[in-house]
């Protein structure tokens, strides 16, 4: 007993040391009744406070316990009853508090305890801290300010039970909206293949269609893939499921079992087509581009003048001041679309940098005396590598427009994937004007399209593009018209109606009409195609809904961000069945409410050296070991400054892409892309016919 009571008595003292040292640091109102100061409003409550480590493995304190316990009892209860009127005002040792956010309320201090409440919960619960972007983030802040004060928490079984079922009925509503257009625009089936941390091939299945695109479900297709029998079988359920009469084309990735699967699932519906990923063909031309070593080389000297001032607080400031809070590392979907974007950047802001390494800032740095710094400086000085830079930003940017635009889920590639790719070709021969120079390019582009898998959708696209077609003077090449007589045949199983389309296309050859209209003329570029045909297509009803199907289709089976959703615990064979049917019905809430959330037009906060974008931007922030190390000390986030502009307009936010994708057309570029005929072995075995004339 004795003993017990001395070490009651020693955490006593001990805890008011430790109150009266807190005192000290930050003096309570009490202590200063006419001064009350900001700070007294923002004290941490010290860890002894919120959890009791004492003599848990001492047999007196559990004995002292026991005899409070009663008392602590009531205590415990009485802080739980009233836990929801009293969480934004903690209590701390020394009777030091927090002030209600309510009496604060609208004042800095009041926002600063607001942040902070928020803070402690994303930090202690290891939420992202990227989930601030959501744009659920600020309708919630919203919601919780509006209700009345003394508004209670829900509890862990409420977010388990019926508030995911209410939020499953709210997506199940949105999710039928979408599919009662499904008859008239027609929709794609994606298989969005993916491979896990633990080896794991998931497909995840998606519905897209104009009004936004759904997940269906996540299938473990591990032992699946590797058989042509069983992945045609699973293609072939999905069709069935969606229905038959609504699906315009499957998109898969393009491996061999893919391509002779879905050649059985074209065979097995007579009424779709079958599409590669144009998304992963894409992002591998540019990954195969970055690759050459020309262009490698000053991909790596650019990343070691970022990886130098993204490790060091004093040339990162000094970058952000020069550059007017810019940012030189930008964000991409893909670690090959961050090389070129970067490239980009850098080159935009070639006067900022050169600016930086000439001033006094510069020169009175500690680092800029460091091998790393030298290097910087002749690279950013160098002639050499600036045109390089500007050359390499003008032969990929095409590709990574057309990457952007393909990936867009407010605008339906379709209509402009055959002239993307041939834009981009032809932007690479304008660069490189020699056949020996750009054909290495070429046969990286061709090679990854596969000229030999027909693509008839995208030829129909651009035939039925009105801005494309009446750019064309005379007739198209023999793959664009087959094309369209392939999706005619296709897409339309009765012979009369084929027959009517046959005469309502002479109209639109003819531009007759309201093709003819001035409206009409000037809204061919700028409305969606679907939506121009719906406008003036009146006179040509049965042309007009093939020309909607085929137009409001995507060209990609990329899906949106995976991460913190839990796939893999869905595809567990140990669980509950019960717990298992929640944690798919979870899956499906989270999945979609993502991809709801990649239609809104949102500003989202990027910053390059957060961990949260290391899967793209790693190797551009991080300092290469060896000789041109610059720091010599442990660097401080601390000293960082905090980004000023360093936001991103969203992937989907596809109206300035598509800008600068028609502001580099003419006439005479549509002309070409009308006649050219894909014949690559014409075109290597002839040198006096150039390409494209």
């Amino acid at each position: 007993m004795l003993h017990s009571l001395e070490g009651a008595a020693a955490r006593k003292r001990k805890k008011l040391k430790l109150a009266d040292e807190l005192n000290k640091l930050h003096p309570t109102a009490s202590s200063h009744p006419d001064h009350e100061t900001d700070d007294s409003a923002l004290q941490a409550i010290p860890i002894n406070n919120v959890l009791d480590f004492s003599g848990t493995g001492s047999a007196e304190v559990r004995e002292e316990n026991a005899v409070k316990a009663p008392e602590k009892v009531r205590k415990r209860r009485g802080r739980k009853r009233a836990s929801p009127q009293l969480l934004p005002r903690l209590v701390t040792a020394g009777e030091v508090t927090v002030p209600p956010l309510k009496s604060t309320s609208g004042s800095a201090v009041g926002k600063e305890l607001v942040f902070m409440a928020i803070g402690r919960f994303l930090y202690e619960a290891g939420v992202p801290l990227d989930s601030v972007n959501s744009v659920y983030f600020q309708p919630m802040i919203d919601a919780i300010s509006s209700a009345a004060p003394g508004l209670e928490s829900f509890s862990y079984h409420d977010i388990r039970s019926w508030i995911l079922r209410k939020s499953l009925e709210e997506i199940g509503l949105q999710l039928d909206f979408y599919k009662s257009t499904w008859n008239r625009t027609g929709c794609s089936v994606l298989a969005d293949e993916w491979t896990t941390d633990t080896g794991k091939t998931l497909i995840n299945f998606l519905v897209y269609c104009p009004e936004g695109t759904m997940f269906l479900k996540s299938v473990d297709a591990t032992h699946i893939v590797t058989s042509e029998d069983t992945l045609y079988e699973l293609l072939k359920h999905v069709v069935e499921e969606v229905g038959e009469k609504n699906v315009v084309q499957v998109i898969t990735s393009n491996t061999e079992n893919h391509v002779l699967a879905s050649r059985r699932l074209t065979e097995a519906f007579p009424t779709l087509f079958w599409s590669p990923c144009a998304f992963r063909c894409i992002d591998g031309m540019l990954e195969d581009i970055g690759k050459l070593e020309a262009i490698n080389q000053i991909i790596e000297s650019a990343k070691t003048i970022t990886g130098f001032i993204y490790n060091n607080a004093a040339s990162l400031n000094m970058m952000r001041k020069y550059t007017h809070g810019k940012d030189l590392v930008l964000a991409g979907e893909t670690r090959a679309a961050v090389n070129f974007i970067t490239l980009k950047s850098m080159a935009n802001l070639k006067e900022e940098l050169k600016a930086m390494v000439s001033s006094d800032d510069w020169m009175d740095c500690p680092y800029s005396k460091k091998p790393g710094g030298i290097a910087v400086s002749n690279l950013v000085t160098s002639v050499t590598f600036w045109s390089s830079c500007a050359a390499i930003v003008r032969i990929t940017e095409p590709l990574l427009r057309l990457l952007k635009l393909v990936g867009s889920n407010k605008r339906p590639a379709m209509g402009y994937i055959y002239m993307g790719i041939y834009q981009a070709k032809e932007a690479i021969k304008k660069e490189l004007v020699k056949k020996s120079d750009y054909m290495p390019y070429w046969d990286i582009i061709d090679w990854r399209w596969d000229k030999k898998l027909p693509r008839p959708l995208h030829a129909a696209g651009f035939f039925l593009n009105p801005h494309f077609f009446y750019g064309v003077r005379g007739e198209v090449s023999n793959e664009i018209a087959s094309g369209l007589l392939d999706c005619i045949e296709r897409l339309v199983s009765d012979g009369k109606t084929q027959d009517k389309i046959q005469k309502e296309l002479n109209l639109y050859r003819s531009e007759a009409g309201d093709f003819r209209r001035k409206m009409a003329i000037r809204a061919r570029r700028n409305l969606l195609p679907a939506e121009w045909w719906y406008t003036y297509g009146c006179a040509c009803p049965h042309l007009t809904r093939l020309a909607v199907r085929i137009l409001s289709q995507t060209c990609s089976a990329k899906g949106c961000d995976r991460t913190n959703i839990p796939f893999e615990q869905i595809h567990n064979q140990r669980m509950n069945c019960l717990e298992h049917q929640r944690m798919y019905d979870l899956t499906f809430v989270q999945y979609n409410l993502r991809l709801q959330q990649r239609q809104q037009l949102k500003v989202k906060a990027f910053d390059p050296i957060s961990i949260d974008n290391m899967d793209t931007v790693d190797d551009w922030v991080v300092e290469k070991s060896g000789p041109l190390s610059g720091a010599t000390d442990y660097p401080n986030w601390m000293d960082v400054n905090q980004p000023i502009n360093n936001v991103v307009s969203p992937v989907n936010s596809s109206d300035e892409e598509i800008e600068a994708f028609f502001s580099g057309l003419d006439e005479e570029m549509i002309q070409a892309a009308a006649q050219y005929t894909a014949d690559d072995d014409s075109i290597k075995e002839d040198d006096e016919n150039p390409p494209f004339e």
